[in-house]
């Protein structure tokens, strides 16, 4: 994923490779501080047009915007294949879901975002109280290079509908995806700079940190993370941080063990398990752990990475991750696991097969360390009881995933994640009105949905006078009468609620699962 450290670039411009061929996809210069700087200035001062257009005239740029990204999808596709490897269908679903959702933040950012009434209570009667909710202003964003159209867009989009302008460090694996989105906002408002991309390594990146900007949103690993909120606190600047993951489904004894296996095997090795909310653990319920194997390990050897149109996946697109997908398959046959699928020699020098692991200790860097590659862990539980205990006493709280025919929706309550998907996977990323977003070492803050929106913006709270207050509390005018009205007011409105209880409070509890 991106990187924020201090490597100086060896040079003033790099190539992108495609990951399958190592062909050059394009040239990009390698911008330095004062060119991120003059970026964040022109968007400074494109913002106030932005904002001036209002809701309804920010939305009809946004929908010219996804019609041009609908009309010219192909070359966009395009694009994503040769930088990332992977293959046009899968680059197609990231596209559309990404203009799916740029349909919903021009339709709803006005409902979400617009001033709306507040019930100012009744000692503050005479007040008309509203909130609302105002653009920040410049908003930078770092993308990542595994989704380059989908993830980045998560922030981009939902930035610009709240009223700000953008400037945008993509991966230095995919600037070309970068630059395409970037240009083809521009078709619609060639004059203004609503979003500008800077090309670069970490240094880039730590210089848009340090810019002037009002908010960074973030995606990427969690030690990237934490080098960007270091950087941003220099200027307290505000973060959104969308770090790792270590998904889990859960697979009860009522599940539907077919769809299950499905689900699970498109969770894990789709997109070459680069995918943040990815599969990689399953705990399934001893009663049906073995069919549930069975059926994923049929699956499991009918998918082939490659390059050509007839492979399922492509390559790893970092090469550098080929490492850890291999260190954590062999840490987990070391410590007594088995691969039923796959093994250490399904990593190749661009590829990785996929890899279905078992009995693999809790403690294995497998089980314990995003892998971001396509392999998975399956692990036996007597009870969901216990499956949830694994899941909850991890450090990622990202995404989960849980089958059962009767009790899916408590399950999914009781998992410490920011989001789960009851007898699917990874649906919750697919619906504009949910936010997405992690807890613990996954970040905090969220995109997507009314969440996403006001994520760019701040809360800006009014009151207006009415008429005259019969009882003006907040002057020096004000009399003993005038306060022991206030006592007695507060008794009439407040006072029953402070009596003590006659019995014990009832504490709904859980079924025991």
């Amino acid at each position: 994923m991106t990187q924020l450290d201090d490597r100086p670039a060896s040079t003033d411009s790099f190539t992108s490779l495609n990951p399958a061929t190592g062909e050059v996809v394009g040239t990009y210069p390698v911008h330095t501080a004062a060119d991120v700087d003059a970026a964040v200035a022109r968007a400074r001062a494109s913002a106030s047009w932005w904002e001036g257009l209002g809701f309804e005239g920010r939305k009809e740029v946004l929908d010219q915007w996804r019609g041009v990204l609908a009309r010219r999808v192909a070359a966009l596709v395009d694009v994503v294949h040769r930088e990332t490897g992977k293959p046009h269908g899968d680059a197609q679903l990231e596209a559309a879901l990404a203009i799916d959702h740029l349909a919903w933040i021009a339709s709803h950012a006005k409902k979400v975002l617009g001033p709306k009434k507040v019930f100012a209570g009744l000692l503050l009667a005479n007040q008309a109280a509203s909130v609302e909710y105002r653009p920040l202003g410049v908003v930078g964003v770092i993308g990542p290079w595994n989704y380059p159209v989908f993830t980045p867009m998560g922030s981009i989009a939902y930035a610009l509908g709240a009223g700000n302008t953008v400037v945008f460090k993509p991966s230095e694996l995919t600037p070309g995806v970068g630059h395409w989105l970037a240009d083809s906002l521009r078709e619609v408002v060639p004059g203004h700079d609503l979003l500008q991309v800077v090309t670069g390594f970490g240094e880039t990146g730590a210089a848009l940190c340090r810019a002037d900007v009002d908010k960074i949103a973030f995606t990427g690993s969690t030690a990237t993370g934490k080098r960007v909120m270091a950087a941003c606190a220099e200027r307290l600047t505000p973060v959104v941080i969308e770090a790792g993951g270590k998904d889990a489904m859960l697979v009860d004894e009522d599940a539907d063990i077919e769809a299950a296996a499905d689900a699970a095997a498109w969770g894990a090795f789709s997109n070459a398990g680069q995918t943040c909310t990815g599969i990689e653990r399953v705990y399934v319920h001893d009663k049906v752990h073995d069919a549930f194997l069975d059926a994923l390990t049929r699956r499991a050897r009918e998918v082939r990475s490659g390059h050509d149109p007839a492979a399922q996946y492509g390559p790893m697109t970092m090469p550098s991750q080929l490492d850890v997908v291999r260190r954590h398959v062999d840490d987990a046959l070391a410590k007594g696991g088995r691969a039923v699928v796959g093994g250490p020699e399904a990593v190749g020098d661009r590829f990785v097969q996929p890899t279905v692991l078992v009995d693999v200790p809790e403690d294995s860097e497998a089980v314990c360390e995003e892998t971001f590659g396509p392999t998975v862990v399956v692990n036996r539980v007597r009870s969901m009881d216990e499956a949830i205990e694994r899941v909850n006493v991890g450090k990622y709280g990202l995404g989960s995933s849980v089958f059962s025919a009767s009790r899916g929706e408590e399950i999914a309550r009781r998992l410490r994640t920011g989001m789960t998907a009851i007898n699917s996977v990874i649906s919750f990323a697919a619906v504009p009105g949910l936010p997405f977003g992690g807890v613990g070492d996954s970040g905090f803050g969220r995109i997507h949905g009314p969440d996403g929106l006001r994520e760019f913006c701040y809360a800006k709270a009014v009151t207006r006078t009415r008429f005259k207050a019969p009882l003006n509390l907040t002057t020096f005018e004000r009399t003993a009468e005038q306060d022991a009205q206030v006592a007695t007011l507060l008794a009439v409105l407040h006072g029953r609620a402070t009596q003590l209880p006659k019995r014990p409070l009832r504490v709904r509890r859980h079924k025991n699962l």
